[in-house]
């Protein structure tokens, strides 16, 4: 280990320990991964958090709460946003419930109906299998669906998700809801054992960039 990774390990047990962590939750104790290869910030003097999920995951649906409360609390110089992931699938409509979201964000809506697809999913069990329901669904929220068909199959929301699915890649993520940090870590409940060391972990590595680049 060089003497700059040797810092900043430094600096996470140090911002572990702070938050109450165990002093074990280290890289090999498996509170979090490396990503491959380091991805530039989307906004180049912020820390990035993401979260990347789906909305037909159950446990991304029981995860908002908690998540929402947390994001909430993140200091001015950390940027967060949410990237819907979108995988192979035969069974499940993966690529609409991702136009979906990107769709909600292109007309400036997702504060006001993010959490609603969730409702319509797991409590209301839509399972939004078609664009066709998906649009029933955008129509029952008083949207207008032309104009919401109309940015569903729109050039950007199409590329939007094109660049979603390289991110997801290059995190490395095989599993949601994951969160990334800074295009260098991820972690999520399955890694650090609950959703609420998923955060935890999360701030630690937050501090730890924040810290780090102070050096």
């Amino acid at each position: 280990m060089d003497r700059r990774n040797w810092i900043k390990n430094g600096i996470l047990l140090g911002a572990m320990a702070k938050m109450g962590l165990p002093m074990a939750w280290s890289q090999d104790a498996g509170a979090y991964r490396k990503v491959e290869r380091p991805i530039p910030r989307s906004k180049p003097n912020k820390i990035e958090v993401i979260e990347f999920f789906w909305y037909g995951c159950p446990h991304c649906f029981h995860f908002e709460p908690a998540l929402n409360a947390w994001v909430k609390k993140l200091p001015a110089d950390v940027y967060f946003h949410r990237i819907p992931v979108a995988w192979p699938s035969k069974r499940v409509n993966f690529a609409g419930h991702q136009k979906l979201y990107f769709t909600l964000e292109a007309m400036g809506l997702v504060d006001q109906y993010h959490d609603k697809v969730f409702d319509a999913m797991h409590v209301q069990k839509k399972r939004l299998d078609s664009d066709a329901e998906i649009f029933d669904l955008a129509q029952s929220f008083g949207l207008n669906r032309e104009q919401f068909a109309n940015t569903f199959k729109s050039f950007s929301v199409n590329a939007k998700c094109k660049q979603a699915v390289d991110l997801a890649t290059a995190y490395g993520v095989d599993g949601v809801p994951t969160l990334g940090i800074d295009g260098k870590f991820t972690t999520s409940a399955s890694v650090a054992g609950s959703e609420e060391n998923a955060l935890r972990v999360a701030s630690a590595l937050i501090e730890r960039e924040r810290q780090a680049s102070k050096t």
